[in-house]
């Protein structure tokens, strides 16, 4: 099982979403990132080597889709610790435009 780690700038990004946001999105966290947070699915992917986010992170950095919010994260797997580093709301804007 992966550990899931909140960076500050992802807890500050979550701080601003409502309750019922929030919630989906721990629970999505939860389901699709304690176990297999490496494996592609319809909801997971890395970024493209174009895709740069501008936080400090460990590469690859992997996208989670949860409903209109997007999490970024990347993983350690040596010490099994999946570091969540942004939430973001992406409507209608591209991967690049919301990093």
């Amino acid at each position: 099982m992966f550990e899931t780690r909140f960076t500050k700038g992802a807890l500050s990004d979550l701080a601003q979403l409502s309750a019922f946001h929030r919630v989906r999105i721990f629970d999505a966290i939860e389901a699709q990132l304690s176990t297999q947070p490496l494996m592609p699915t319809r909801k997971r992917k890395p970024l493209g080597p174009g895709d740069i986010p501008p936080w400090e992170h460990e590469p690859p950095v992997w996208e989670l889709r949860v409903g209109q919010f997007r999490v970024f994260y990347d993983v350690d797997t040596d010490m099994q610790h999946v570091y969540v580093r942004a939430v973001r709301l992406k409507g209608r804007k591209g991967t690049k435009e919301i990093l």
